[in-house]
């Protein structure tokens, strides 16, 4: 599976209410897909269980969209 395709994955799974469909690369994780503070906590624990990576606090906080979360991922691992 792809980083993209493992990305919108966990977002899907984590966002409820979220299709997988509605996970697109210029989404917003806040604005478009309704992730709250805690929503957003667990996104980035999952993705660092998932692609075996640990993404600091500052890094973290810079993920905005689905792209900036698939992006930074290809780039750790």
């Amino acid at each position: 599976m792809s980083v993209e395709a493992k990305v919108k994955k966990i977002i899907a799974e984590k966002l409820q209410g979220v299709d997988i469909e509605d996970v697109i690369p210029e989404a917003s994780l806040v604005d478009d897909l309704g992730a709250d503070s805690l929503a957003l906590v667990e996104l980035i624990m999952s993705m660092e269980e998932a692609f075996d990576i640990d993404i600091d606090d500052d890094d973290a906080e810079k993920m905005i969209t689905v792209n900036d979360a698939i992006e930074y991922i290809r780039k750790k691992s």
